[in-house]
């Protein structure tokens, strides 16, 4: 069946970042589309499962100050729609005392005076129970940080986007992408029009680019999100107070590995590795390396003596990575009516709200109401060809 329809905006891609531009631009009476590749719900992008950490812990000043207004926006739509979407543990950051990613992660807190309690090897069992802190690390615990509810919040804001009269389509895989003036966007149902054109598309981002002339150096790589098994059932709990952890750098590897307390599946932690292997996203089953679960299956033996060291459950996750790791929020350098949201980098979800909004005000040619400088196009030296 044929749909066709003109709009003030589309949105590509119903992910987390999507939803919210979607929602931003409804409630500011934009006639908006949301459009979907998948059938919703799925898991075959990034923003799917149902938790992820919220913290304010960064190693970047702009992260942690975009964080303050992420709370408040994310108790607001808890309070708009009466539904809980956040639960506070606690963040345990860990890493070596010498380690500059561990200094600048305690620094930056410091500086924005965060609340957060420093630990010490003397106090620190006594504190975080079944954990064992590494000889030369350091600890301590960000306050305010805990546990995103994902998939409730990506139900809830889509809600609210269609309760505001927003349209979304799922199951359209988009085709084409005319720019110009007016933006055309085919899809396998149909032919949209808009005034101005949002890419939240994560993984597909660059696909969807080709039709405009731009490539950006995006990396897609497959995580293994796994679940490891409590020996004591409750030992490592939300109920228990255990908190959500992050190691910036160990024994086993340089990149960082996070895990939250066990809450969704009873009795079993999510730990995972915060890399992963190149993938095609259309192909991400395929992608079969298993290099990051040695790793964690080694730190859990070391470090998390309450569990047993090897994962109960194994799910699929993407990130989209910027060779920077910071994300892109940014016109397209020939067409300013196209918005980019892209390279969320695995550390995207919980500032699904602010970039939402962010990406609405370049939609509607408005001041941003951050400084977006760090997530520039220009940064990376692209060039644009002439689309076809």
């Amino acid at each position: 069946m044929s749909a066709e329809g003109e709009y003030d905006c589309i949105v590509i891609g119903a992910g987390v970042q999507g939803s919210f531009t979607a929602y931003q631009l409804a409630k500011k009476n934009q006639k908006t589309l949301l459009l979907e590749q998948f059938l919703l719900p799925h898991s075959r992008g990034s923003s799917h499962g149902q938790t992820r950490i919220i913290r304010r812990a960064y190693d970047q000043d702009f992260y942690t100050n975009m964080m303050e207004e992420c709370y408040e926006l994310w108790a607001q739509l808890e309070r708009e729609e009466g539904v809980k979407l956040y639960r506070r543990t606690g963040l345990l950051v860990m890493g070596p005392e010498n380690s500059e990613s561990y200094q600048q992660f305690k620094v930056t807190l410091q500086r924005n005076k965060t609340p957060m309690v420093v630990l010490t090897h003397d106090n620190f069992s006594q504190h975080i129970p079944n954990v064992n802190l590494a000889p030369g690390d350091e600890a301590f615990v960000d306050i305010s940080a805990g546990v995103l509810f994902a998939d409730r919040a990506l139900r809830t804001v889509q809600g609210q986007f269609q309760k505001s009269g927003g349209v979304i389509r799922d199951n359209e895989a988009v085709t084409n992408i005319k720019p110009g003036p007016v933006v055309i966007v085919s899809t396998s149902a149909g032919v949209y029009r808009a005034k101005s054109l949002v890419i939240t598309a994560g993984p597909w981002t660059n696909k969807l680019l080709a039709h405009t002339g731009l490539q950006l150096p995006l990396e897609v790589v497959k995580i293994n999100v796994c679940y490891w098994k409590e020996k004591v059932p409750g030992s490592y709990s939300v109920k228990r107070r255990f908190p959500c952890f992050l190691l910036t750098e160990g024994e086993e590897a340089k990149e960082h590995i996070y895990g939250l307390p066990s809450n969704e599946y009873p009795g079993l932690v999510k730990i995972c590795y915060h890399m992963g292997s190149e993938t095609d996203p259309d192909q991400r089953d395929k992608q079969t390396d298993r290099s990051d679960i040695e790793i964690l299956r080694r730190y859990v033996t070391r470090c998390l003596p309450g569990l047993v060291p090897e994962p109960a459950v194994v799910e699929s996750c993407m990130y989209t990575l910027t060779p920077d790791r910071h994300f892109v929020l940014d016109c397209h350098p020939a067409y300013s009516n196209i918005v980019i949201g892209a390279g969320f980098s695995g550390h995207g979800f919980k500032f699904g709200p602010v970039i939402g909004k962010l990406l609405c005000e370049l939609s509607l040619g408005e001041m941003p109401s951050n400084d977006l400088s760090p997530f520039r196009i220009r940064r990376f030296h692209v060039k644009t060809k002439s689309a076809l």
